[in-house]
């Protein structure tokens, strides 16, 4: 296994539409899988697209782990040509951050519950419902392969903030929560 080097906002792979992966079960595949989960788990991340790491295609993998998880773990998982649906039209306000974008992060909406499907390395279907951090995680993914990154779902910039500073735009919006 080895560390992948990761795309970083402005590189051209971010910003295309990423191929379908013809064999899930193809040798190099499963080589490029571990070593995105390898590269995920050192960054560290909980999420990582195929695009992310140079490679157009349409695979990511993805973790729920305990202390972001709300009672469900997610262990290190890979998901081939996945297909994302929203439950409902409920959606709900969450920080993200991006390996692509290091050391900032945004207020970006997001469906509160989804099905996604797709193949797993084994060739078999993987079919899942998610809620909560983990279909965050997953439409978070799912994006890069369609060239969009977080900041493009953000409706206002004003809630994107280097690390250290998020949570000057959290006492904000807790502020203009008090005044309504």
């Amino acid at each position: 296994m080895a560390l992948l080097k990761i795309a970083r906002m402005g590189h051209p792979v971010l910003r295309t539409i990423a191929d379908p992966v013809p064999d899930p079960t193809d040798p190099e595949i499963r080589r490029l899988a571990a070593d995105m989960i390898e590269t995920m788990m050192d960054a560290p991340g909980v999420g990582l697209a195929a695009p992310q790491v140079h490679e157009s295609l349409r695979m990511i993998v993805f973790r729920v782990p305990s202390d972001r998880s709300g009672g469900e773990v997610v262990a290190p998982t890979v998901l081939i040509n996945p297909v994302v649906e929203p439950i409902g039209d409920s959606m709900v306000d969450g920080w993200e951050g991006c390996l692509s974008i290091p050391g900032m992060r945004g207020i970006v909406p997001r469906f509160t519950r989804i099905r996604y499907r797709g193949t797993g390395l084994d060739g078999e279907a993987v079919e899942r419902e998610a809620s909560g951090f983990h279909a965050r995680v997953i439409q978070h993914e799912y994006d890069h392969l369609d060239g969009i990154l977080y900041i493009d779902r953000m409706p206002d910039l004003r809630h994107l903030a280097f690390n250290e500073m998020a949570h000057h735009v959290t006492e904000a919006l807790e502020r203009e929560k008090g005044e309504d």
